[in-house]
């Protein structure tokens, strides 16, 4: 049987540790069928990114619609979109194929921001981000710093994470799911799950590593495919934030730097 199909707009790793290595290597682990609408290949290792090369924007969007009009899919997810073009050219294709707005779910994970916390998006990019794609979304997953970029708002708290749910919530997508990873004077890492009325808090433990690259892509990827199965919204990121936290439990050191969390415990089992 051909299993479920999802689509990764995002850009290349070339250390494997994020980007679409992260999104392919983590669709297979759930049992689903990735593709791939590169955005840039990066120069990139354990260390950091040195170099960024973008596909011309429609390259990108002409990868969409190749895809979904021969393939199909079940669910799609943006990663690195790397420019305002890209955005701006993704839209109609998205729109034409049938993606987004209650029809195939659209998971937008709007990285914007370095594990340091440095911008990686001109504010242009920023902007068409907020309001073309927003509106289409699914679901959002930013970390605090995206958050930041996007809203203003510097999330110190629970009660600023709900603050910051309310205001991502405002600007069009279905459901937002602020992670609380980067609230590094909690505990816990906790995620909220917001769908305009209802807060949902996903627990979970926080470890004591600095092997957490692809984190975020691996966390969109998970709830895409279980979206793909055919899991509600809440049911899909309670999946996904299972899925996260069993990989950065299995994290494993590369290169001189920060490793990248691992997706292998799944196959193990």
């Amino acid at each position: 049987m051909t299993p479920p199909r999802v689509l990764t707009i995002a850009g290349s790793d070339s250390g494997g540790g994020a980007g679409i290595q992260a999104d392919l290597r983590t669709m297979f682990a759930c049992g689903v069928h990735g593709c791939v609408a590169l955005t840039a290949a990066t120069v990139q290792n354990s260390l950091g990114v040195t170099g960024v090369h973008e596909i011309p924007a429609d390259v990108v969007a002409a990868q969409i619609v190749s895809v979904v009009s021969d393939i199909g899919v079940q669910a799609a997810k943006t990663g690195m979109l790397a420019s305002a073009a890209i955005i701006e050219a993704i839209t109609p294709a998205l729109d034409s194929v049938g993606i987004g707005r209650g029809r195939v779910p659209f998971v937008v994970d709007p990285v914007s921001a370095s594990m340091h916390g440095d911008q990686l998006l001109a504010d242009s990019a920023l902007d068409a981000l907020k309001g073309l794609l927003f509106p289409r979304a699914t679901l959002v997953t930013p970390n605090l710093d995206e958050v930041r970029l996007i809203t203003g708002i510097a999330v110190k708290d629970r009660a600023g994470q709900r603050d910051a749910a309310v205001a991502l919530h405002e600007l069009g997508p279905e459901w937002v799911l602020v992670k609380g990873g980067h609230m590094w004077d909690d505990p816990e890492c906790l995620d909220l799950l917001y769908d305009g009325r209802d807060f949902v808090e996903l627990p979970g433990p926080r470890y004591d590593t600095t092997h957490t690259h692809g984190s975020g892509d691996t966390l969109a990827s998970s709830i895409s495919s279980a979206l793909a199965r055919g899991a509600s919204v809440p049911e899909a990121v309670r999946f996904g934030k299972d899925f996260i936290v069993r990989s950065v439990a299995a994290a494993y050191p590369l290169g001189s730097g920060d490793g990248p969390v691992s997706p292998f415990w799944r196959l193990e089992r």
